[in-house]
């Protein structure tokens, strides 16, 4: 069953064409991979689904209904979170305050209870920190840290507390752009467990870009690739391995020569 439509979606700036008639559909609880060389416009896809952009035509569908009204907090109180290629965390915080702000919009208590910090508000405060110590910080592995300024943190970590604090907003579909990027083996292959559990024990749907390419091959149940902002193929990592306009993208030759 599809949970995310993009459907004939174009986008420019200026004189710019960004993206030309992209459609794709995202299925529920898969692994859904876009890929392409730089400037390939897969970063862009990612903002029009989140609402940071505004395509020049085309429509975004997401468990059904059209939500290109609405604004990124819109599209987040309705089950769609996200990661970014460069780390947007606030450093000076601890690792548990920066991924429970994630959680913020799921937060009941008025202001005059969250401005006395007694009663509900406390009581939400006191379950929502288990929640995440129990379901999230235990789960990224990540329990020895959770005291610690983010900024001290080596690169990899952080972006482990980043997807911690997405996970916090209890999405429906998580966005993900280059989760690996800049990571070395280990943390590489410590990145591609999560995301397999996160589908896995969480049923949650993932939709990330990513130029690691044994990793997308490894993880992805679909992939689309993507070029100079047009569609090249859509299928399974097997069938876009052997397409040759994939091929000739990549390697800028035939599959036969």
């Amino acid at each position: 069953m599809s949970i995310l439509c993009v459907d004939d979606v174009s986008l420019a700036f200026g004189g710019l064409e960004v993206l030309c008639d992209v459609s794709f559909e995202v299925n529920e609880g898969e692994i859904f991979a876009i890929i392409g060389p730089n400037g390939a416009g897969k970063t862009s896809v990612l903002n029009i689904i989140s609402g940071f952009y505004r395509p020049k035509k085309g429509t975004v569908f997401f468990k059904g209904a059209d939500i290109g009204h609405l604004t990124p907090d819109k599209r987040a109180a309705q089950g769609m979170s996200r990661t970014f290629q460069n780390i947007a965390l606030y450093h000076g915080m601890s690792v548990l305050d920066n991924i429970k702000l994630g959680a913020h919009s799921h937060l009941k208590t008025g202001l005059m209870g969250g401005l006395w910090y007694w009663g509900a508000a406390h009581r939400e405060e006191m379950a929502l920190r288990k929640k995440i110590e129990e379901d999230i910080i235990d789960f990224l592995e990540i329990e020895t840290i959770r005291k610690q300024p983010v900024g001290s943190l080596a690169y990899g970590l952080q972006k482990r507390v980043e997807l911690a604090r997405a996970l916090a907003m209890r999405p429906e579909i998580l966005l993900m752009d280059e989760p690996v990027a800049g990571m070395n083996a280990e943390e590489t292959e410590d990145m591609a467990r999560f995301i397999l559990d996160i589908k896995e024990e969480h049923n949650i749907t993932i939709v990330l870009i990513e130029h690691d390419m044994q990793m997308i091959m490894d993880i992805s149940d679909q992939v689309l690739v993507l070029n100079f902002g047009q569609k090249l193929t859509c299928g399974t990592p097997d069938e876009v391995q052997k397409h040759p306009e994939v091929i000739k993208a990549y390697l800028g030759r035939e599959k036969n020569q």
